[in-house]
């Protein structure tokens, strides 16, 4: 008996290698153009890691004219979640990374080197698998959990490196006819890989993102097929790369490690491996010691944090090419008004060490990004964000003609409002525009220098008796403002009350404060004639009034 005899009694339907070899060609893409895939297994929710993992691999693809595609690595079904590729493929697709190939929903998929879930992919495997046992590059293993477990205990005992290989690897000298009779006999078994390689010899590897690096050769004889038939990660890998014809694998650094293995599965499997370039993790400052973003401690963890805070897609993808090349910070100051697809991504300009996470520069992204917007853009994002997330915005916003007025304020000029961050903050940022949820309730008015009530009423009064018309232009409307407040004894500008402090209780400036509470019931806002101009004359009058009162 040899090994051919062992590979058809283990695998008697698989096919020849040679039939997905020709189902699976080539692609014909441009010189150059990068093939790279994100490849999440669906065991829990999308964490933003795995969002800039594929952002990366995505910029990549498109900026060499290549192909991006979703594979779902579900062979590890006891911790598979419900739900878990459909929050993948939403995940991609709410922040307009949907793939160009592979998963487009739980059970479908789109294009010709599929399918692009592992778990359907059996066959393909089991024909490799049957192909390195042809070669006497695999055999098959009938340790049990017990015995492999006994294996580690006098290892650990013998203070030496665990694993199964060398002297350990009780089932690797095996001859064809005893493997034969224990299949035979019934014994349950694994596949295993015949490592070729020695730990005394060193490898050394080029990575596109961490550079030169070397390590001790692989010798562990790794499970490539469970006992339920389907392979590990680290196989199902070397062969999907292979037939999907990735040219360049995008992953965490976790998985450098794993390297010598990988670059050793495709050489033994006779496959030319991909360029590989390992991310460092997002890291967080927790007081003080940097630790990764965690799934347990950390709610900006998830990538669904973002959807439900509403904040703006493109700066999240903005704040993750920053955390990515460093130099897109200078590109966006240079280029304000450009589309980021435009900044020129470079693989090997990514840190070497971790980036810190910092909410702070997101959120002044998200300003900035809003604050670019058109009043009809804003309106639909939060009419958008509001129907998922919040009742009473939603309500407020039905009045689509009042409601872009408000946006409209202080937008499309040179020096925009940057009030809005996300769209969870819109609500706030314009309730007071809205009468049915400002006059209706009760308001603390804090009017900052000027505050004593008679002082106060006594100067609403005469704005609105002697100086407020609806229609004055903005000079003439301020020019009023003006002239109120140096009729009640104060400085007509801010300038004369720097000069002469002594000589005024206060200024122009005070005054308008004063309006601008009893019409908002908040010291700071947008320009506050634009405010009078959306709201009306009736709801300028009754706001004041009610200030009064």
């Amino acid at each position: 008996m040899n090994y051919k005899d062992l590979a058809d009694l283990i695998f008697p339907d698989a096919k020849e290698i040679s039939y997905y070899e020709e189902k699976y060609p080539e692609r014909n893409l441009p010189e150059g153009a990068v093939v790279s895939r994100f490849a999440p297994s669906p065991t829990g929710f999308m964490h933003i890691g795995g969002l800039y993992q594929a952002l990366v691999a995505k910029e990549m693809t498109k900026k060499t004219n290549g192909v991006f595609f979703l594979r779902v690595e579900d062979t590890d079904q006891k911790r598979e979640v419900e739900n878990g590729v459909t929050d993948i493929v939403n995940s991609l697709k709410d922040f307009d990374m949907a793939p160009d190939e592979g998963m487009i929903s739980d059970t479908e998929e789109i294009g010709n080197y599929g399918p692009y879930k592992q778990s359907l992919r059996k066959e393909i495997y089991q024909a490799y698998a049957k192909y390195l046992l042809e070669q006497g590059k695999a055999y098959p293993c009938f340790c049990t959990s017990d015995e492999v477990e006994e294996i580690r205990k006098k290892q650990e005992a013998a203070k030496i490196r665990p694993g199964y290989y060398g002297i350990w690897a009780k089932c690797r000298n095996l001859t064809v006819e005893e493997a034969v009779e224990k299949i035979k006999n019934g014994e349950n078994y694994i596949i295993r890989f015949k490592s070729p390689g020695r730990e005394d010899r060193k490898i050394k590897h080029h990575d596109i993102i961490k550079g030169n690096v070397d390590f001790p050769e692989n010798d562990q004889d790794i499970v490539i097929i469970k006992a339920d038939g389907l392979p590990t990660y680290h196989f199902a890998h070397a062969i999907d790369d292979h037939l999907m014809r990735t040219t360049h694998v995008i992953r965490s650094d976790e998985w450098l490690s794993s390297i010598p293995l990988h670059l050793q599965l495709f050489h033994e499997l006779g496959f030319k491996a991909p360029k590989y370039a390992h991310i460092s993790p997002i890291m967080k400052n927790d007081n003080g010691n940097k630790r990764k973003l965690s799934k347990r401690k950390d709610p900006e963890a998830a990538v669904s944090y973002y959807k439900e805070e509403g904040i703006p897609v493109n700066a999240v993808k903005e704040y993750l090419l920053n955390i990515a090349n460093s130099t897109f910070e200078n590109w966006r100051r240079a280029n304000p008004d450009k589309d980021m697809d435009e900044f020129d991504f470079q693989l090997n300009k990514m840190s070497v060490s971790g980036a810190l996470f910092d909410m702070v520069k997101l959120l002044d992204i998200g300003k900035t990004v809003i604050s670019k917007m058109t009043a009809e853009e804003v309106y639909e994002n939060a009419l958008n964000w509001a129907k998922e997330y919040d009742n009473e915005l939603y309500e407020m916003l039905q009045d689509k003609e009042y409601s872009l007025r408000v946006f409209g304020i202080e937008r499309g000029n040179k020096k925009p409002r940057k009030d809005i961050a996300k769209w969870s903050d819109v609500k706030n940022s314009i309730i007071y525009m809205y009468d049915n949820k400002f006059l209706d309730n009760d308001i603390s008015y804090e009017y900052a220098k000027i505050s004593d009530k008679e002082e106060v009423n006594k100067l609403l009064k005469s704005y609105i008796e002697e100086y407020f018309d609806i229609n004055d232009d903005k000079d003439k409307w301020f020019g009023k403002i003006k002239d109120l407040a140096e009729k009640n004894g104060y400085a007509r500008e801010v300038k004369e009350f720097k000069a002469n402090p002594e000589k005024y209780p206060g200024h122009v400036g005070d005054v308008s404060t004063v309006i601008r509470v009893a019409l908002t019931g908040r010291q700071n806002t947008p320009d506050m004639y634009e405010i009078m101009e959306v709201l009306g004359k009736d709801s300028v009058i009754k706001r004041l009034n009610k200030a009064i009162n």
